[in-house]
């Protein structure tokens, strides 16, 4: 199955980008190459432009106190795990208490270190970094990868409470989400919302079906197209009827 998350505001576009950057920069942090580490770099740059753009550390410890306070009403509760209950609070305490413990302006770390400002100013140049134009970061791409790897991990590491926050806050709303099976007739499928509310639609796709979503929602409809995937020509909708899994996710 593929899995197809599309968010239908703008506070959930920007926790999943995040979540997506997060991952793609732990990812190439781990390898040894200096080609991998130089995407890491990059991709801290997009992360530092993600988190000084929106107040995120605010928003992130409001939402984990909203949840805690959902999750001590099931206290006593027959149904539910007391162990599983308080893991999840712990985890929301933690998360919440490192947030809090963030000093200065998000990012700040990055943007004093001059160094790395000239890089990220050149990233955007095609080319830009090449050992002609920035000889100190050519030496640095060719130094011993657990020291370039353990500077990285230095500056991606006072970021990382956002990381955590925001990974609670997506679990927690993906599983508040029951799936429903759903079949797209020719490839067009439109669901009335009458009046559902949610913050995350979820699509699962198998394999099988060589099909891809493109999903627009408002607060009165649901639209999903389903194309025939190409990388030479325009994107057209599909003849075959897909079946597929959607869930509708809202804290």
């Amino acid at each position: 199955m593929i899995t197809y998350d599309y968010p239908l505001n703008e506070r959930i576009r920007t926790l999943l980008r995040l979540e997506d950057l997060f991952d793609r920069c732990e990812h190439f942090v781990r390898a040894d190459d200096p080609e991998s580490h130089h995407v890491a770099l990059v991709t801290l740059f997009d992360i530092f432009e993600v988190v000084c753009r929106a107040d995120l550390k605010i928003d992130l410890v409001q939402e984990l106190e909203r949840q805690r306070q959902t999750l001590l009403g099931f206290r006593n509760n027959p149904d539910i795990s007391e162990e599983a209950l308080n893991g999840a609070l712990y985890e929301i305490e933690q998360a919440s208490a490192a947030l809090l413990a963030m000093q200065g302006k998000t990012g700040q770390h990055l943007r004093e270190n001059e160094w790395l400002m000239s890089i990220k100013n050149r990233t955007g140049i095609p080319g830009g970094v090449c050992e002609f134009d920035l000889p100190s970061y050519h030496y640095w791409l060719n130094r011993d990868p657990a020291q370039r790897r353990g500077e990285l991990e230095g500056w991606i590491t006072p970021l990382l409470p956002l990381r955590d926050g925001l990974g609670i806050v997506l679990r927690l709303l993906r599983a508040s989400g029951h799936p429903e099976q759903q079949c797209a007739q020719r490839g067009a499928f439109q669901l009335m919302l009458s009046g559902r509310t949610a913050q995350l639609i979820r699509l699962r796709v198998p394999k099988s079906q060589a099909a891809v979503p493109e999903i627009s929602a408002n607060k009165y409809a649901l639209n999903i197209r389903f194309t025939v995937p190409d990388t030479e020509m325009r994107p057209r909708q599909t003849e075959t009827d897909i079946y597929f899994e959607l869930t509708f996710c809202n804290l």
